[in-house]
């Protein structure tokens, strides 16, 4: 049963384990004939977005290093650097108008494409903000010119601040920032950016990372953890659910997040665990609220109804954690980016990526949700 945790109940549950990662794991031998790869890359993915015109998109990790940041997937699968080569240049003395390090992408509602800038040199030790090149960037597709940039300025970007991902409903969009542990709140009308749930006992990772049935390290042989990571927001508007990457699902009514002049004990205070999850790469979610999440550890794709009821969509060896994904009409896209096989999590240890890196397509009876894009 859902039912909302105070803080004091919610403190209480940190020493149990959220995560329902199953060790040892039973990966997938059988390809699913239904999986149709439809994009490889050279370098690592961790999103993909998809245009009403069939026009694909695709944000890359810098886990091996600079390079491509942003690009577009065209004919016969080249890529592109979008919206071109000097946004993606890293010019630290002119952060607002140049790429640092990209880590999400997708069309937004109004039909354009809006990029988030993680505005951080990297990822773990030694990674640090830089002031100015935290931000949301929108490009109009049809000019291939960037028409505005969102920066998140200091006291909201914090020195440890990570931003990862972009969900919109309505004048607001929701910004994880997993670095910093805690979701910023930006009114796009007004540009002013507010923090929530900051170092909530939800929004914390209580769990180690698995993929492959694998624990991940960072390069200085720690374990990986990663905080407040995922989010959607349902069809309504009425709830942004939201986790850590091992979990667990938590939910929150948005009209407690859109009132900046609310305390932060009154926010907390309606924040609700919704589900016991797994080591999840990335979510999307559909017309009927069902949330997709792909299960790192397992090598497949679950689906979460807005009754909490789990279904297993799909299981393949080729999905080798899937990240952020993405529904059209009719599909649901996957990009299999191989995090796991990188150096950022496995200690240090050499590469051990397959290249070139996959793009996946699934046919399903599902829409987007309009909410979050055309």
């Amino acid at each position: 049963m859902i039912r909302k945790l105070s803080i004091f109940t919610a403190l209480l549950l940190t020493s149990h384990v959220y995560a329902t990662d199953t060790l040892p794991v039973k990966l997938p031998t059988q390809q699913d004939m239904r999986l149709q790869q439809v994009a490889t890359s050279n370098h690592i993915w961790n999103g993909v977005t998809v245009a009403a015109n069939g026009r694909i998109f695709a944000s890359f990790t810098q886990t091996e290093g600079k390079g491509l940041q942003l690009g577009e997937v065209g004919a016969e699968g080249k890529i592109t650097p979008y919206p071109d080569q000097d946004w993606n240049t890293r010019q630290q003395n002119d952060p607002e108008h140049h790429f640092l390090h990209v880590n999400a992408v997708r069309i937004g509602p109004d039909g354009n494409l809006w990029v988030m800038d993680a505005g951080n040199t990297g990822i773990g030790t030694g990674a640090k903000s830089v002031v100015g090149a935290g931000k949301l960037v929108k490009i109009d597709i049809a000019t291939n010119k960037v028409i505005a940039t969102y920066v998140i300025k200091p006291p909201v970007q914090k020195p440890e601040s990570y931003l990862d991902d972009v969900r919109f409903n309505g004048d607001y969009a929701y910004i994880t920032d997993p670095g910093a542990v805690g979701l910023v709140v930006l009114n796009l009308k007004t540009q002013q950016a507010h923090r929530v749930l900051d170092n909530h006992p939800l929004s914390i990772d209580h769990q180690p990372i698995y993929a492959d049935g694998k624990k991940l390290y960072l390069p200085s042989g720690k374990e990986k953890r990663v905080g407040l990571d995922q989010l959607e927001v349902s069809p309504d508007g009425k709830w942004l659910y939201y986790q850590a990457i091992p979990g667990p699902l938590a939910r929150i009514e948005t009209r407690y997040l859109n009132d900046e002049k609310l305390s932060t004990a009154e926010v907390n205070r309606h924040a609700e665990k919704f589900l016991d999850t797994w080591s999840t790469g990335g979510t999307a979610i559909d017309s009927r609220g069902n949330i997709y999440a792909s299960n790192i550890n397992t090598r497949s794709i679950n689906k979460i109804s807005p009754e909490g009821k789990v279904t297993t969509v799909i299981s393949d060896p080729r999905l080798i954690w899937v990240d952020a994904m993405w529904v059209s009409h009719g599909a649901l896209w996957m990009p299999a980016a191989q995090i796991n096989r990188s150096p950022a999590t496995t200690g240090g240890k050499p590469s051990t990526v397959d290249y070139p890196v996959r793009m996946y397509k699934l046919s399903l009876p599902i829409e987007p949700s309009a909410r979050d894009h055309q």
